[in-house]
């Protein structure tokens, strides 16, 4: 269960954040409302949220949950493979500690950024991806078992993090896309597929026995309910012009 969320508000330079999509640039004020139903949304499901100023230096920092990994018990903060957020890890330790005694880092030559990082319990799956690398990944599997966890790295071809194609539900049913559907690392879980034309929606956010689902992919959203998950559906359409999700928008602990 969580107890604990950090969110960052959007910034009005969000307009030229890092994206591959083809669908326009965000319209800031609509960023803002949503992000706003978002957070309240946390609130409504017993989540303690923590939000933290814009921050216009950064076009993408309103994807907090890349640049830092909260588990139970301590945090890491990360090295994120793009360039242009690198700077987002500034001050995120200051903000970690008020949580958590034990505070782990991510160091050259590794990269990591925890959009590429799944809890499933104590173990962690890592997506070794274009914005992580296996020094990275090892980094993490190396302070996970230090710390009384596990973690394996999964090589992706195609996604740019793992979350984008995979969501740990709970009771051991995970949404899959892509690659991901035939991923021999994830043959242990219940896996529920997610058509090629809803992909998005893979990225799903289970928070306390209900499931966060974008709006617009109702096929996902049957799946989810018919594996026994209550779900509220969230309209994140100017997160996804610039490659974001639901997870992306929050650290949960």
């Amino acid at each position: 269960m969580f107890r604990n969320a950090i969110v960052r508000l959007p910034c009005p330079s969000i307009t030229e954040g890092l994206t591959s999509a083809r669908l326009g640039k965000p319209d800031y004020s609509m960023a803002l409302v949503q992000h706003t139903l978002y957070t309240e949304t946390l609130r409504n499901l017993g989540l303690k949220v923590f939000v933290l100023e814009a921050d216009d230096h950064y076009p993408d920092s309103t994807f907090i949950e890349d640049i830092a990994l909260c588990t139970s018990g301590f945090a890491v903060i990360t090295n994120p493979g793009a360039e242009s957020r690198r700077g987002e890890i500034k001050g995120i330790k200051k903000v970690l500690q008020e949580f958590y005694d034990t505070i782990e880092e991510i160091s050259y030559p590794g990269t990591l950024e925890a959009g590429d990082v799944m809890m499933t319990g104590n173990h962690f799956f890592i997506g070794v991806s274009n914005r992580t690398n296996r020094e990275g990944a090892d980094q993490l599997i190396k302070i996970l078992e230090s710390n009384g966890m596990t973690g394996s790295a999964i090589p992706l071809r195609k996604m740019l993090h793992l979350k984008s194609g995979a969501s740990y539900l709970d009771n051991n049913k995970m949404l899959v896309c892509g690659e991901l559907e035939t991923c021999s690392e994830l043959d242990r879980f219940d896996r529920i597929g997610v058509d090629a034309a809803e992909s998005y929606a893979a990225n799903s956010l289970w928070i306390n026995g209900t499931v966060l689902v974008p709006d617009g992919f109702p096929c996902t959203k049957n799946k989810i309910e018919s594996a026994g998950f209550k779900t509220i559906t969230l309209n994140v359409s100017e997160f996804q012009k610039v490659d974001g999700g639901l997870s992306c928008l929050s650290l949960r602990f």
